[in-house]
């Protein structure tokens, strides 16, 4: 699978989202402040929601947790949250000059509309929309990889949905994720990621709410081809999702620890070879036969008497059993190697 120019391929390095979703709370400028951030942190791509209050929702749905009194409704809080489309236009033209894939989750036929016309290069689905037929054939319709989140989906869930698609020559990537606003790490699953790898043979991803770094570098550890994590500058913000996000820096550390993976896996080491690179170094910690004490002429060598001192280069360990039992021919000091001309 390839989003962009990149081919997603744990093997490599695995491909980071940073998720803004609504952490931008309506502000035009606050959402272009946050594809800076995350592009300085060193993420892949930013991914944001399209949400058309008029298309997707009604006045009858409510909060799903309480904000503030300045929105009266739920229908009122997605008002807010929408954005015209030369603005969306402007957002992914900012994220494309910052080197990032732009992507947004649309919530409604209208806002598939509005985003394949700025040019998605793959359509995230999220665990509430997984089971909503209607939007996914309009997404593989206009073509694209589909990222489908499982966080609500069974698995005989998951196997309807990748057939589904398969069946119209879509292509698929399916996320873990845990529909909990932060989920405990008790509760990440990152065993699934296994599971769905070897069941489906597609790529597999990671959406994580815990908001810690503990479950993205542990799957990111175990060669996971995707990551989606949500962003926010401070969990202390207003917003639905702070409490569930990472901020900016731990952003950084995640996308740091990204490439700092990625650099191990590409660099098997032979011991073999290693050793022989050594061998200067192996000489400055490796030590010689030497006494443990000061002895006369005439003393009669026993195994109690040898040690190992620095310097190398001097009689090694695996000579002692031959020169146990023999006499010094002359006083031996402690604090030099011993020598093979020490004996009669």
């Amino acid at each position: 699978m390839q989003i962009g120019s990149q081919n997603i391929s744990g093997e490599n390095r695995t491909f980071v989202i940073a998720e803004i979703g609504q952490a931008h709370d309506g502000s035009l400028g606050t959402a272009h402040a946050y594809i800076d951030a995350v592009a300085d942190a060193g993420a892949d791509a930013v991914k944001f929601q399209t949400h058309l209050a008029i298309a997707e929702s009604t006045l009858d749905e409510s909060f799903r947790i309480a904000l503030s009194g300045q929105d009266e409704t739920r229908w009122d809080y997605w008002k807010r949250m929408e954005f015209k489309v030369d603005e969306w236009v402007a957002l992914s033209a900012h994220a494309c000059d910052r080197g990032l894939v732009f992507l947004s989750s649309p919530f409604s036929i209208e806002a598939i509309e509005l985003l394949s016309g700025i040019g998605m290069q793959a359509w995230k689905v999220g665990s509430g929309e997984a089971f909503n037929w209607n939007l996914i054939e309009a997404m593989l319709k206009v073509g694209g990889p589909i990222l489908l989140s499982t966080g609500m989906s069974s698995w005989s869930d998951i196997e309807d949905t990748v057939e589904r698609i398969k069946k119209r020559g879509g292509e698929a990537a399916l996320f873990q994720c845990t529909t909990r606003y932060p989920t405990a790490l008790e509760e990440v699953g990152l065993n699934v990621l296994e599971d769905l790898r070897k069941d489906f043979g597609l790529p597999v991803g990671l959406s994580d709410h815990s908001g810690t770094i503990y479950p993205s570098l542990a799957a990111m550890a175990n060669k996971v081809d995707l990551i989606e994590v949500h962003v926010t500058f401070d969990r202390r913000m207003y917003g639905p999702d702070n409490s569930s996000s990472v901020t900016v820096d731990e952003l950084k550390l995640i996308c740091d620890s990204n490439e700092a993976f990625a650099t191990l896996r590409r660099n098997p080491v032979d011991k073999n070879v290693a050793a022989q690179g050594l061998a200067p170094t192996k000489a400055l910690f490796t030590k010689s036969l030497s006494l443990v004490c000061d002895l006369p002429a005439g003393s009669v060598l026993s195994a109690e008497l040898v040690t190992l001192k620095k310097p190398s280069g001097g009689l090694p360990w695996e000579s002692l059993p031959s020169l146990v039992g023999k006499r010094l021919r002359k006083a031996v000091s402690a604090n030099r190697l011993l020598r093979l001309d020490d004996f009669e």
